[in-house]
């Protein structure tokens, strides 16, 4: 059976996470640990480690893992690029599952997305709308930047240059090519994400709704599963669904 190191161990997703491999019987659960604990001391107590924490915690528990030949599944959201390219270095020594959603929902809506930009995208106007938690500290949220990432990707457009974040200020036109995201934070949202295609006479809306974290629990426990018998790579959550 497969032992699994949960971090951020009292936070709220740290609790869900606990609660989906107590009811998984593929898996069970190796250690916990919160800040402080030392990692190093509790090495022959798990074999995949699972991280919902911050970027910088996050890489911290990386470095231990890849030193320690141990897999890891990463859910943390917000890394700059030299955290983006850390991560990508881990995964040249050990598997990781990284992926900014690990609902099965939201994995499935971006297969969709990558679809509908390619029937309608060049004749649309995209626009993202998310909406989560008074508490969540980045946006947009990783999952719309993911999805705004694969219509872009689908439409051979780059992100960086197209993505448009709020529009005070603009006094000019709607630019067909871009892509623009709004964010709604507040009270106790798990998560929501709508990406519309507007187009003359009318739209293409496809929305994910999450009324309840263990729908990312869940998934990251079965990214865990699937991760130990995996060669050193980075993976995602299409790769883990076989999408």
């Amino acid at each position: 059976m497969i032992k699994i190191a949960v971090v951020g161990a009292s936070g709220r997703m740290g609790q869900t996470i606990i609660e989906a491999i107590s009811q998984n019987d593929k898996v069970s659960l190796g250690v916990t640990l919160d800040k402080g604990d030392d990692l190093n001391t509790m090495l022959d107590q798990f074999d995949v480690l699972i991280d919902f924490t911050r970027p910088e915690a996050t890489l911290d528990y990386l470095n231990t893992c890849v030193a320690a030949g141990k897999s890891v599944v990463i859910g943390t959201t917000g890394f700059d690029d030299a955290g983006l390219e850390a991560i990508n270095n881990a995964a040249q020594q050990i598997s990781v599952v990284f992926a900014p959603n690990m609902s099965i929902g939201v994995n499935l809506s971006l297969k969709l997305l990558d679809m509908a930009a390619r029937v309608i995208g060049e004749d649309s106007d995209i626009e993202i709308v998310e909406a989560h938690h008074r508490h969540k500290v980045d946006a947009p949220s990783g999952t719309a930047l993911k999805m705004g990432e694969v219509v872009a990707n689908a439409l051979g457009r780059d992100l960086s240059q197209c993505a448009v974040y709020g529009r005070e200020g603009i006094e000019e036109p709607r630019d067909r090519q871009t892509i623009g995201f709004s964010t709604i934070r507040g009270g106790d949202v798990v998560g929501e994400h709508t990406v519309s295609f507007f187009m003359e006479g009318e739209r293409v809306e496809i929305t994910h709704k999450a009324s309840s974290r263990l729908t990312f629990a869940n998934g990251a426990v079965r990214a865990a599963s699937w991760l130990k018998d995996q060669s050193a790579g980075l993976y995602s959550m299409q790769d883990v669904l076989d999408l």
